[in-house]
C-alpha cells in the first residue's frame, strides 16, 4: 500500500483517523482504454460517522442531522473515478470526503440583527422611487 498523504485534517486539530475509513476498490467506467479493463482505480470511500470516537460530540451530532440524507446506517460514503490511477482517486476521494464533513461540522451562522433603515435614506429613496414613476409616465403619450 503506497503512502498516503498524511493525516487528513477535517477542521483545526480534528482530522480523520486512518483506521476507520473503510476502502473499497472496483473497475472503473470511462476512458482509459484497455488500461481500465484491468485495473481497480474507482476509489469508494466509506466512514462510520455515527460510531466514530474522533469527532467532539457536538459536531457529530451537527454532521449526523445535516447529513442524514446522505447517510446509510449512520455512515457516509464517498466515490471518486475521475483520474486513471488508483492513488489520485484515493487522494480525491479524501479530500471529497473531509471538506463534506468539514462543511457538515461548521457551527450555524451568527443569527441576523435586525436595524432600523435611518429615516433619511428611506425618503431619500421614496423621493426616487416617485421621480422614476413620473418619468415612466411622461412616457406614456396619452395627453398630446
Amino acid at each position: 500500500m503506497g503512502v498516503m498523504s498524511g493525516p487528513y485534517v477535517i477542521r483545526g486539530a480534528v482530522s480523520l483517523p486512518e483506521a476507520e475509513l473503510m476502502w473499497r476498490f472496483s473497475r472503473s467506467s470511462g476512458p482509459g482504454g484497455q488500461h481500465v479493463n484491468t485495473t481497480d482505480s474507482q476509489v469508494e470511500l466509506r466512514f462510520d460517522l455515527a460510531a466514530t470516537e474522533a469527532l467532539p460530540e457536538v459536531w457529530k451530532e451537527r454532521a449526523l442531522e445535516r447529513l442524514e440524507g446522505r447517510l446509510v446506517n449512520g455512515v457516509v460514503s464517498v466515490r471518486s473515478s475521475e483520474h486513471r490511477s488508483q492513488w489520485r482517486n484515493r487522494e480525491t476521494a479524501a479530500v471529497r470526503l473531509t471538506s463534506l464533513l468539514a462543511e457538515a461540522t461548521a457551527p450555524p451562522p451568527k443569527p441576523r440583527r435586525k436595524r432600523k433603515i435611518p429615516r433619511g435614506i428611506n425618503e431619500r429613496r421614496l423621493r426616487e422611487k416617485k421621480q422614476r414613476g413620473d418619468t415612466k409616465r411622461g412616457r406614456s403619450g396619452r395627453d398630446w
